[in-house]
């Protein structure tokens, strides 16, 4: 028996390539469930000018963590170039884009943070000297 290599040959070469899709589709779903799963979605509250908020918060930053009992509290801002209490510039308070704040002054007075700048109001009693600290850089 006698193989026809010609007409063999020719079935092969007269064949068209096919790309099968569903393995491709396959890996595709897989990358994808994966990255939605060790994605994080979670919406992040940016506050980009004083304007724009909805809710009135009396100025006072949004602290999560106020245990202790500490006479000032180190604030640090972004690129922080300005700091005014009640009028007063204490720019000469700002250490390594933070500033020290009495503590006093952030439960009973007003504290407005702007992108690069502090604007604070102190309670009554409380001179600008007191109220804004240098912090102590380690």
């Amino acid at each position: 028996m006698a193989i026809d290599v010609k007409k063999h040959k020719k079935k092969f070469l007269d064949q068209k390539p096919s790309i099968n899709l569903v393995p491709f589709i396959d890996i595709l779903f897989t990358i994808m469930i994966f990255l939605v799963v060790t994605s994080n979605f979670s919406a992040t509250d940016v506050q980009t000018d004083a304007a724009d908020d909805v809710k009135d918060t009396g100025g006072k930053p949004n602290v999560t963590d106020v245990s202790g009992d500490q006479e000032y509290y180190v604030m640090p801002v972004a690129n922080l170039h300005k700091v005014t209490v009640n009028g007063q510039d204490r720019s000469d308070a700002i250490a390594g884009s933070a500033v020290g704040v009495q503590a006093n002054v952030i439960d009973e007075g007003q504290v407005t943070i702007k992108p690069g700048e502090i604007v604070i109001e102190t309670p009554p009693g409380v001179p600008p000297e007191v109220a804004v600290q240098r912090p102590e850089l380690n």
